[in-house]
C-alpha cells in the first residue's frame, strides 16, 4: 500500500499581523543592535575577536547606505517572520503574551541564527568569541522583538 502523507496547509496569517507592532519591533531591534555594538559596549571586544587591531578603521568596502539599508531590510524580514510564527502559535489556541513572544524570539535566535552561523564562522576562521558576541545580539534582539509582538495582541 503506497504511503500518502496528509496534505498540510498553513495559510500565513498576514491579515492577523499587527504591522504597527512589527514597526516598533524593528525600531527596538535596531536600537538594541546599535547599543550592543557601540564603541562603549561590545564593539571593541568584537573587533579584536575578528582579528583587527585597535588602529584599524572599520571598513567593509560597501557604502554605509548599503550597509544600513540591508541591515534594516534584514531586521524587517526577521520581525515579519517572527510575527507570522507568533500568529501561527496563536492560531493553535495558545495565548502568546510578551513573555511567550520573547521565548519564541529567543528560541528562533538560538535555533536558527546561532546554529546556522556557527559553521560559517568556523569555516571562515573567525573566533568563537566573535560568533558569541554576534549571536548574543541576535538572540537578545529577537527576544525583544518577540516580546513586543507578543505583548501587542
Amino acid at each position: 500500500m503506497p504511503w500518502n502523507p496528509p496534505l498540510i496547509t498553513c495559510a500565513v496569517p498576514f491579515s492577523e499581523i499587527n504591522w504597527l507592532a512589527v514597526a516598533v519591533a524593528c525600531v527596538v531591534s535596531f536600537v538594541l543592535g546599535f547599543a550592543w555594538f557601540s564603541p562603549k559596549t561590545f564593539f571593541p571586544i568584537w573587533w579584536r575577536a575578528m582579528g583587527r587591531s585597535d588602529d584599524e578603521a572599520p571598513t567593509s568596502g560597501h557604502p554605509m547606505g548599503v550597509i544600513f539599508g540591508l541591515t534594516v531590510a534584514g531586521i524587517v524580514a526577521q520581525a515579519v517572520v517572527l510575527a507570522v510564527v507568533i500568529e501561527l502559535v496563536r492560531a493553535t489556541g495558545q495565548d502568546v503574551t510578551w513573555w511567550g513572544g520573547a521565548a519564541v524570539g529567543a528560541l528562533m535566535g538560538v535555533g536558527f541564527a546561532a546554529a546556522a552561523s556557527l559553521s560559517h564562522h568556523l569555516f571562515a576562521g573567525f573566533s568563537i568569541r566573535a560568533w558569541a558576541l554576534e549571536v548574543g545580539q541576535d538572540i537578545v534582539c529577537l527576544a525583544a522583538m518577540g516580546a513586543v509582538l507578543g505583548a501587542w495582541a
